[in-house]
C-alpha cells in the first residue's frame, strides 16, 4: 500500500503544480525555465538509455529479476529518474512561482525522497554490491547530494 500511495501523491503533486502553474505554455514560452525543462527531460532519456524498460517499476518496488545498472548517469547518480522529475518540475515552479508552487515542490521533493529511501532499503535486500554502489554515487545529484 506505501508504495501505492507514494506514486499517487507523486502525480498528484505534478498535476496540481501544472495546474496552478496556469499549464505548460506558460513555462515552455520562458526563456529560462524551457531549457532547464530539457537538461530534467535529458537525464531522464540517459538514465532511459542505459537501463530497460522491463527493468524499473513506477512504484518503490523491484522487479522480480531485476538488475543494478550502474553505468550512464547511474555511474554518478542512483536514482536519475527522480532527478529528472525534480529538474523538470523545477522549470514549471521557476515559470510562475508562487507560494503554493513552492509548497507542492518541496512536497514533491519529500515524496521523491520517500521513494528512493524505500527503493534504496529494498535493494540493499536484494544485492550485496548496493551497498558499494552506494559509497560510489549520489542519491540525486552528481558530486553532490
Amino acid at each position: 500500500m506505501y508504495p501505492k500511495l507514494l506514486v499517487v501523491l507523486q502525480f498528484g503533486l505534478i498535476a496540481m503544480m501544472i495546474y496552478f502553474s496556469k499549464g505548460l505554455q506558460v513555462f515552455i514560452d520562458d526563456t529560462f525555465a524551457l531549457p532547464v525543462f530539457l537538461m530534467g527531460l535529458s537525464f531522464g532519456l540517459w538514465a532511459l538509455n542505459h537501463n530497460q524498460l522491463g527493468n524499473f517499476h513506477i512504484r518503490p518496488k523491484l522487479k522480480e529479476n531485476s538488475q543494478l545498472i550502474t553505468t550512464g548517469i547511474y555511474q554518478f547518480i542512483r536514482h536519475p529518474m527522480y532527478s529528472s522529475v525534480i529538474i523538470m518540475m523545477f522549470a514549471v515552479l521557476i515559470s510562475t512561482p508562487s507560494v503554493i508552487e513552492i509548497i507542492l515542490f518541496t512536497l514533491l521533493i519529500a515524496v521523491l525522497v520517500l521513494k528512493a529511501l524505500k527503493e534504496e532499503s529494498l535493494w540493499m535486500d536484494h544485492d550485496e554490491t548496493y551497498n558499494e554502489y552506494r559509497k560510489k554515487s549520489k542519491l540525486f545529484i552528481p558530486y553532490i547530494l
